[in-house]
């Protein structure tokens, strides 16, 4: 069986941020290709370059070295207009802090990708409430943010995520601001979600539990990017 499509491939990709006279290299010569299918989780210390792999990895931030593809496009080559149509039309992000719409309802919140990407159409809107039922908020699709629980909101922005059916989901620690319990359920839907629709999910986080869910485990370390032993 051929190998699946990659969806991201970093080339020898270094990243430094100037301080005062110095300058501070965050990450440095990161290779890896991720493919459709795969969940994989990235572990590492606070600070130690994770959001800004995200950042490359979206098109937010441009490498100060090598080469970043998605989707077979090269971000580099991309103007920032570009960058945003490819994040918009090809990406879902999920962040730790929801960063949902707070004057939308749950049911515009998730819309409001497949809009944005002009398919509106009633599709839409089914796909918008068939993602609802599997997040279990089939009947909160009227309610504003600020009457569901962080649970829930976490919930509405992995439907968000996935509504217009993205080859690569992005997740900066998607369980930070929950319980346990919470978090579990949210990571089993996360997961669930990603396999059913074959796409590539990279999770971002500080939990090592998380490692036992994945098909591939990345580290970073110093700077650079290690792949440990996952799950058999």
């Amino acid at each position: 069986m051929p190998p699946a499509q990659p969806v991201v491939e970093l080339h020898d990709v270094s990243k430094s941020y100037a301080e005062g006279d110095a300058v501070r290299e965050v990450l440095s010569n990161v290779r890896i290709t991720l493919h459709a299918g795969e969940f994989i989780v990235l572990l590492g210390r606070s600070g130690s370059g994770k959001s800004t792999l995200l950042n490359l990895i979206s098109g937010i931030d441009l490498p100060s070295r090598g080469t970043v593809r998605v989707d077979g496009r090269e971000l580099v080559t991309l103007s920032e207009h570009e960058r945003t149509l490819l994040r918009r039309e090809r990406i879902g992000f999920i962040f730790q802090a929801f960063n949902l719409l707070p004057t939308l309802t749950v049911e515009e919140n998730i819309l409001l990708p497949l809009e944005l990407t002009g398919r509106d159409g009633p599709h839409s809107r089914n796909r918008v409430r068939e993602l609802l039922d599997t997040v279990g908020l089939g009947n909160r699709a009227a309610s504003f943010p600020d009457r569901l629980s962080g649970g829930e909101q976490q919930r509405v922005a992995v439907a968000r995520a996935l509504a217009h059916t993205p080859p690569l989901l992005l997740a900066d620690e998607p369980t930070g601001n929950l319980d346990e319990q919470t978090g579990r359920k949210v990571l089993d839907l996360l997961e669930g979600l990603t396999r059913r629709e074959n796409a590539c999910a990279l999770i971002v986080t500080h939990d090592p539990g998380l490692v036992a869910r994945a098909d591939r485990v990345l580290s970073l370390e110093t700077g650079r990017l290690v792949e440990r032993e996952a799950r058999a």
